[in-house]
């Protein structure tokens, strides 16, 4: 992996939301958006207002542990989503990026037979990936720094936990 960095600054992750909107939009509006959480909730949210779709769900996937540090596979946490009703539904999962592909391939399988369309987008993807999403905003080999988590938490840096 190249030591530089992909930065995503905010005013470009506006730029690569409404570029993804606008692909996405141009072969049909889903009826759903999920977000894989923690990476895809801003992702799912901002496309879910630049669609104008406002049944959203998230799903928790657990798979990195740090940078570049992950688990075996990926686990999905409870609660997981209930799609009562979504036979025959277009359901968007939104993520931040398609690094190993694995995590975007998991909800894939999770959705499989309980919706009736599953289409995927991340801001970004990567060469590696088993996954290549339907919709991606740029193509990285490098790892990104994301404006939501470009700095250390705060109970991180000796605040103490409430």
């Amino acid at each position: 992996m190249d030591d530089e960095r992909e930065v995503l600054t905010w005013e470009r992750f506006d730029e690569a939301v409404w570029s993804l909107a606008e692909e996405i939009a141009a072969e049909g509006v889903p009826d759903m958006i999920l977000s894989i959480a923690r990476g895809g909730l801003l992702i799912g949210g901002a496309l879910g207002y630049a669609l104008g779709v406002k049944n959203t769900y998230t799903m928790n996937v657990e798979f990195y542990t740090g940078v570049d540090e992950r688990l075996e596979v990926p686990r999905i946490l409870p609660p997981a989503p209930d799609f009562v009703d979504l036979h025959d539904a277009t359901v968007l999962v939104a993520d931040d990026v398609a690094d190993t592909g694995l995590t975007l391939r998991s909800v894939e399988e999770f959705c499989a037979g309980k919706v009736g369309r599953v289409r995927t987008a991340t801001i970004y993807a990567k060469p590696r990936s088993v996954v290549r999403p339907d919709h991606v905003w740029r193509d990285t080999d490098r790892w990104i720094t994301f404006p939501w988590s470009d700095r250390v938490p705060v109970t991180g840096r000796g605040v103490r936990d409430a």
